[in-house]
């Protein structure tokens, strides 16, 4: 099985709530960070495939909330391509606290790849679709 991309991050502190945990939107931002950093490591700066013709949004989040995260824990963000279509990708997330491993949160993100300034949908670039698949699962037109 494909090894998923990790990403460290520390929390802090004003990310909690008054309960003293992360707030459950930070984790969307976590996931954000996280996919940077992917597409740092496998496409390149996301300003260069932008200035090709090709970008991409969030065009679905799935989330669920398995356990908390507080202030100055580290956590590892995972995320496994989980199919490659002709238009978009679909990723699954998850967080894990460091060092125990305990799963915190998990769920999927789907991406629409579209013209940056038009906004209209685009077939993946062949040379990022390359670039992803070191990460997926499934790569599926």
């Amino acid at each position: 099985m494909t090894p998923p991309f990790r990403h460290r991050i520390r929390v802090r502190f004003g990310e909690c709530d008054p309960q003293g945990v992360v707030f459950y939107a930070h984790y969307l931002s976590y996931w954000d960070v996280a996919i940077t950093e992917l597409w740092r490591e496998t496409v390149g700066p996301h300003t260069d495939m932008v200035g090709a013709g090709a970008d991409l949004m969030v065009a679905e989040a799935n989330i669920r909330y398995r356990a908390s995260a507080k202030f100055d824990d580290e956590i590892d963000v995972l995320i496994t391509i989980t199919r490659l279509g002709t238009t978009s990708m679909t990723t699954a997330m998850s967080v894990e606290r460091v060092p125990d491993g305990e799963l915190l949160v998990e769920g999927e993100l789907r991406h629409v790849f579209v013209h940056p300034k038009r906004l209209e949908k685009l077939q993946i670039p062949p040379e990022v679709r390359a670039a992803l698949e070191r990460y997926a699962v499934e790569a599926v037109a």
